[in-house]
């Protein structure tokens, strides 16, 4: 009678481990079909943009000015605004990130209501459609700051209240703003608690800690961050519709108070705009294909700046 019940129990132990596994390897199907799925499709987006833009693509498409109403030549303009674009923003919207991020992490109190009154607004303009953005820009940095500076020193003159790459750069920093902010406060947070109390217990100052301690140890999420803002501030365009982008110009910037070239609203141009869509479908993917290399070197050189930042930490 016990040999039967216990041959049952085993049966049914069996049914049940072999039914788990069934289920687990399921999971696992599951996942790396999803993994596959998505590098699927990532190498036929680029397989189109390299194959439809391969005509056009070349040296003295990324070197020369746009010709014949922008049906013929290349996109040096478009690639050196975009370059500006992304640097200035980077240069604005990093630094302020990363001491909000500090702020938050480091001296605000966990039940402190205006720490959680900045993450709520956070949170809320991560959810901004970037229109907003472009609409703000307009009016605050153009018309308010630009317009006021324009009145106080250049006798209302028109200078820095129209339309320039500073003030798109500068819109285009405040989208960006909430991925920074996110990005290095949850670096920051995984250095652990122990090494704060050590370097304050050994007689450091709270901003010599963060500065020798916390700061160093966090660097990739910096890093990180920053990768993250120049990879969607590089293609946005609704931002800079209204703060700076230009339809054509025959010369580069040659300061921050002039407008600007950008290879997406180049590529929106050539979609809606031109005076044969067709015949410019190449320079579309061609520009397309541009602002992808330069997006990956930008992130590129962010990451060699952070591996050797690493190496020199350990």
């Amino acid at each position: 009678m016990n040999t039967t019940i216990n041959e049952t129990e085993n049966s049914f132990f069996a049914s049940k481990k072999k039914g788990s596994d069934i289920k687990g390897k399921l999971i696992i199907g599951i996942t790396q079909l999803a993994v596959v799925l998505i590098i699927v499709i990532l190498f036929i987006i680029l397989g189109i943009i390299i194959y439809e833009g391969r005509e056009k693509f070349s040296w003295e498409f990324i070197s020369s000015f746009p010709t014949n109403g922008m049906t013929e030549g290349g996109i040096f303009p478009a690639l050196i605004g975009t370059f500006i674009l992304v640097i200035v923003m980077s240069i604005a919207a990093v630094p302020f990130g990363t001491i909000t991020a500090i702020y938050l992490t480091e001296y605000a109190k966990e039940n402190s209501k205006f720490a959680a009154a900045v993450r709520f607004s956070v949170r809320t303009l991560a959810v901004v459609p970037s229109i907003i953005f472009g609409l703000f820009g307009l009016g605050f940095f153009i018309q308010f700051v630009g317009g006021g500076v324009d009145k106080a020193f250049n006798g209302g003159e028109l200078h820095w209240g129209q339309p320039n790459i500073l003030w798109a750069s500068l819109t285009m920093a405040l989208l960006t703003l909430p991925v920074i902010i996110v990005s290095v406060e949850e670096a920051l947070k995984t250095i652990p608690r122990e090494l704060r109390e050590a370097s304050l217990a050994l007689g450091a100052t709270k901003w010599q800690t963060i500065k020798n301690v916390v700061l160093p140890g966090s660097i990739s999420g910096i890093m990180t961050g920053t990768i993250l803002a120049v990879s969607r501030g590089a293609g946005e365009v609704a931002p800079i519709l209204f703060t700076g982008a230009a339809y054509y110009l025959a010369t580069l910037p040659g300061s921050l108070s002039d407008q600007f070239m950008n290879l997406g609203y180049h590529i929106y141009i050539m979609a809606t705009q031109s005076s044969d869509v067709e015949k410019t479908m190449p320079i579309q993917f061609a520009t397309t294909l541009v602002l992808l290399i330069l997006t990956l070197s930008l992130n590129l050189v962010a990451v060699i700046i952070r591996s050797r930042i690493r190496r020199r930490a350990k």
